[in-house]
């Protein structure tokens, strides 16, 4: 890798579609089986069956690569494959057409005595250095059952060999979507159980757009910073506000790989910084500090290891800042200029996002609407039901707010194949509730 063009890097300027050293990735194993986070560095390594491997390949490949473990005279590494279209469809047969399905599995006996080869074979294989692909067909060759089943069954048999002993590596870029999908899946609670469709509604009904200013508590680890910054896309501001003396982690931020520009635009300052008086008291404020105690800390969060992670099935890394080998420090969370938070106090927020499941929902809500513009929309995200409909009850005996409106947004993921297409049968029953509305003048809404 040449020191004036490294790997990633054109001109110096960075690709975003290929990978360098120090960048964050998702690294989805065999479909969703472990999905976890990795910094890209020389010494990283991840645990693939039995065997440990480097994810130095993986630097200067572009995001959505597979790859699968192969061994060499050093050991098993990682090889970079490339995915066949040819006969992904079991029931393809020639021209294209689905062939009648004869045979089916009333006859084949679960009995252990189907496969011929012995698991001292399998070792032996391997010693002679055979593919995991190639042990797949040996293990197929050799079932007695195998051609009794049907297509879907073959299909099934080969899929589950080929995770077992050859699997695969699919390198994934972290975005918004990728993002809260991983940690919804084995980590929900991390998010507040946002589900990601929650999550595309939350930030349309906030009117996120370019060089909009929004006002964001976000007690998610970040999540709602992120997707606010990578919609703003370096324009703008994101503004994390709190009570106490430290404003809540957004770890997760730093698994964006955003650059300098974007992470300029996500800064923090505190409720009383905001307030058109500082003398004012928020009623609010004892109750934040409070969960303060019990919030983890980003710098605790950032002593997990890439080996810690890779022991997981899908625990994330927060430990992703940029290697010093790239000559980048990606900062995100620095204090508000003090010419933006003037600004904010004179004109008000474009928009407000509130995603505080640990704290009274009306007590923080009332003390941030103020800090909006007039007309200006804002959303309130909470796992149940409850507490936003007691928020939106005083928010209209308060006058506060019009157009405002609960929602449950249901999302249902479908298998579609062919004789197979159904609805997928392990789903979450519930993403989460949103309050929104818009920002009106006390006095003005007596109509």
């Amino acid at each position: 890798m040449s020191s004036k063009s490294p790997e990633g890097f054109a001109g110096g300027i960075r690709n975003n579609r290929i990978t360098w050293e120090g960048c964050s990735v998702l690294l989805d194993i065999n479909d969703g089986d472990r999905v976890l986070f990795a910094r890209l560095t020389a010494g990283s390594k991840i645990k693939l069956g039995n065997s440990n491997c480097s994810l130095q390949p993986l630097i200067g490949c572009p995001f959505g690569s597979s790859f699968e473990v192969e061994v060499g005279k050093d050991g098993p590494f990682l090889s970079r494959v490339n995915p066949s279209t040819e006969g992904n469809n079991p029931g393809e047969k020639g021209d294209g057409l689905i062939v009648e399905e004869c045979r089916d599995n009333r006859a084949i006996v679960d009995n252990n005595t189907a496969q011929n080869l012995t698991s001292e074979d399998i070792d032996d294989m391997r010693r002679k250095g055979a593919t995991g692909d190639e042990i797949v067909e040996a293990l197929i060759a050799n079932s007695a059952t195998f051609d009794k089943k049907t297509a879907f069954s073959q299909e099934k048999y080969r899929v589950k060999k080929q995770k077992k002993y050859a699997p695969r590596l699919l390198m994934r870029r972290p975005y918004t979507r990728s993002i809260c999908e991983a940690y919804f899946k084995k980590h929900a609670e991390k998010i507040g159980f946002l589900r990601v469709d929650t999550l595309s509604l939350l930030l349309s009904l906030a009117n996120v757009t370019a060089h909009s200013d929004v006002l964001v508590v976000d007690m998610l680890d970040g999540i709602i910073s992120g997707a606010v910054a990578e919609r703003l896309g370096g324009t703008g501001y994101v503004c994390n506000t709190y009570c106490g003396t430290a404003p809540y982690p957004i770890s997760i931020v730093r698994m964006y790989n955003f650059s300098d520009e974007t992470c300029k635009r996500i800064v923090y300052a505190s409720l009383t910084e905001l307030q058109p008086s500082c003398s004012q008291t928020s009623t609010a404020t004892d109750e934040i500090k409070e969960q303060e105690n019990i919030l983890p800390s980003s710098s605790a969060m950032d002593m997990e290891t890439m080996e810690e992670c890779c022991n997981e099935n899908t625990e994330p890394v927060n430990n992703v800042s940029a290697s010093p080998k790239s000559g980048k420090s990606i900062k995100a969370g620095d204090k508000a200029p003090a010419e933006a938070i003037k600004s904010w106090k004179e004109n008000g927020f474009s928009s407000l996002i509130v995603a505080a499941p640990d704290v009274d929902v009306w007590g923080i809500v009332k003390e941030l609407v103020p800090l909006l513009a007039y007309s200006a929309p804002f959303v309130v995200y909470h796992q149940y039901l409850q507490p936003l409909a007691s928020c939106m009850h005083n928010l209209q005996i308060e006058k506060m707010a019009i157009g405002l409106q609960l929602s449950e947004p249901w999302l249902r993921e479908y298998q579609v194949l062919p004789s197979r297409t159904h609805p997928h049968m392990q789903m979450s029953s519930s993403g989460g509730y949103l309050l929104s509305g818009i920002r009106i003048s006390g006095e003005s809404s007596e109509s």
